[in-house]
């Protein structure tokens, strides 16, 4: 049984711009797919579902862009994590906190709270994140805590270590690279392009995608 499907929530902009819309709308699609989709994902047993939303590289994108992501998520993310509660869904964001706004690091902090003794799926959200980043940070830590740098004291010193690794990575848009998505936890993980758009995607997808995954024989190596 799948455990943990990863999402590289891509496309956003260009379902925007072939439905003549502004470019930040897809950006607001985003945000009823991610629910959509976690609603689907928990309805069929899986117990971690992680969205690739910001990258460390996406502070190159324009200034009136990055500002609106920004906005959305200090705006947001309460209520986001409010409806989450509700629905016995725990709420997680991986990545670094340096550069975001310490009144956006609150409201992230408060998020994870609101949700912290939810039981049911985990939605995790890669932001602000960089996968080569996480591992560097992992190692630093390793070293000053552990003394010694292995396999597993990385592993304990990653972006909350609880979140297990991924089992699906599953890319939208047509494109066909992973952009540094959870390089760690992704080592022995499946992989599945879709052309469609993130906006575009339903509950359907994850049954879908759920389906492919079953197919797969996963043998790690050996």
């Amino acid at each position: 049984m799948i455990e943990h499907i990863g999402i590289i929530a891509d496309g956003n902009r260009r379902w925007a711009k072939e439905r003549g819309l502004p470019t930040l709308e897809g950006h607001k699609k985003g945000l009823d797919t991610f629910k959509e989709l976690t609603r689907a994902a928990a309805a069929v047993g899986v117990k971690f579902l992680t969205f690739y939303i910001f990258s460390t590289e996406n502070w190159g994108r324009s200034a009136e862009e990055v500002s609106y992501l920004m906005a959305l998520a200090k705006n947001q993310g309460l209520k986001y994590a409010e409806e989450m509660a509700k629905n016995n869904a725990r709420v997680l964001f991986l990545g670094s906190r340096k550069r975001l706004s310490p009144k956006l690091i609150s409201i992230l902090e408060q998020a994870e709270k609101i949700t912290a003794d939810c039981t049911g799926i985990t939605v995790c959200f890669c932001f602000n994140y960089g996968g080569e980043q996480e591992i560097a940070d992992a190692a630093q830590i390793a070293s000053e805590v552990e003394g010694e740098i292995t396999p597993e004291t990385i592993r304990k010193h990653l972006y909350h270590p609880e979140v297990p690794d991924v089992d699906m990575v599953v890319r939208t848009s047509g494109e066909q690279r992973i952009s540094g998505f959870m390089l760690w936890r992704s080592a022995y993980a499946e992989f599945y392009f879709m052309e469609k758009y993130f906006p575009e995607m339903s509950g359907k997808d994850i049954a879908d995608i759920v389906a492919v995954y079953e197919k797969r024989d996963r043998r790690f190596g050996k």
